[in-house]
């Protein structure tokens, strides 16, 4: 995924939530949840790719998420990224219920547009 830019991350995001509901329908709850992860990820990715923030892991994702809360004037975005955060772990521990997975799935789904909103705006949709 080197050399992606910006717009590719945003329709991976996409992508994977299609293919997120598609695992849920199917009853892959945990391969829902990683997809889920990886709407939400990837979408950072994107904005953190505008910003020349080098994407360098967790740790640094979280960061640009608080940075991007404050910069767009939206308290909102990093408790929905904590959303993304609890289904990333329960891929690999498993301790959701179908039914948590859908809820965090349209709290991923808000975050991940609410992202595209956000940053297509104030970026006049550059990539």
């Amino acid at each position: 995924m080197i050399g992606m830019l910006a717009a590719e991350h945003e329709l991976l995001a996409q992508q994977f939530l299609v293919d997120a509901d598609k695992e849920l329908t199917e009853g892959d709850i945990f391969q829902a949840s990683e997809k889920l992860w990886g709407a939400a990820s990837h979408v950072v990715i994107a904005e953190m790719h505008r910003r020349g923030i080098k994407q360098s892991g967790h740790k640094e994702m979280i960061r640009s998420v608080r940075s991007f809360a404050e910069d767009f004037n939206d308290s909102t975005l990093r408790g929905l990224f904590s959303s993304a955060e609890m289904l990333h772990a329960n891929f690999y521990h498993g301790f959701m219920d179908e039914e948590e997975v859908e809820e965090h799935r349209d709290i991923v789904n808000s975050f991940v547009n609410r992202m595209l909103e956000l940053t297509n705006h104030q970026n006049g949709a550059e990539n």
